[in-house]
């Protein structure tokens, strides 16, 4: 069983402050994704400077269990690889490359392969793998990367794709539909729909990032 400790140890801040499993802006699957991400912030008039991407993958870009990208989302994400190169694209993932789970990260080399973009090997799970991801651009320079802010996290979870980016300081992207049918999500899954709704029926908005 993959378990999530951090995210039921992370559940609690919900209760202080829901704003942080809200995203910044929502979109049906990975191939509405805009490209630049930071495209659709300035629109609405929000100073957003996008260096690097974190993707989630499961339901996200591909199906769960699989190691390469869903084929009608093939193109998108070598639009995406283009934008944003290199080291500025990372795959997060509560499986493969989550060390409790992918012990050998045998999992995370096979994404790698089919993807070609570098898979995060880390410790704690998402939601609290924030320090580890920052670690990561900070030994990798090339991308730009100085300050939280600078990174959107893409993902089809609220309380763990979208609680990552606000309680680190960066951008939340929320695949909502994403690749599985929505009578074959998990339950928990299905819940964050509704909790969704429930906040912005009330008008709470997701933290803006803050540049230190």
């Amino acid at each position: 069983m993959n378990l999530n400790l951090s995210a039921s140890l992370n559940a609690t801040r919900l209760l202080f402050k829901p704003s942080i499993c809200l995203p910044h802006h929502t979109v049906s699957t990975f191939n509405d994704l805009p490209i630049p991400l930071d495209s659709v912030l300035h629109a609405r008039g929000l100073k957003a400077n996008i260096r690097a991407v974190v993707l989630d993958k499961d339901d996200c870009f591909a199906y769960p269990d699989a190691k390469e990208v869903y084929e009608p989302y093939k193109e998108h994400f070598e639009k995406l690889r283009r934008a944003y190169p290199g080291r500025k694209l990372l795959v997060v993932s509560n499986t493969s490359g989550a060390t409790s789970w992918d012990k050998n990260l045998a999992q995370a080399a096979e994404v790698e392969k089919h993807t070609g973009v570098h898979v995060l090997p880390h410790e704690v799970k998402k939601p609290g793998c924030g320090p580890e991801i920052m670690a990561y651009f900070k030994q990798h320079p090339e991308t730009g990367v100085t300050d939280a802010s600078q990174v959107a996290v893409v993902g089809d979870r609220l309380t763990t794709d979208m609680m990552l980016a606000n309680m680190m300081g960066g951008w939340g992207f929320w695949i909502k539909d994403g690749v599985v049918p929505m009578q074959q999500k998990s339950i928990f899954s299905r819940m964050e729909r509704n909790l969704h709704s429930f906040l912005e029926a009330r008008g709470v908005k997701p933290p803006e990032p803050q540049s230190s």
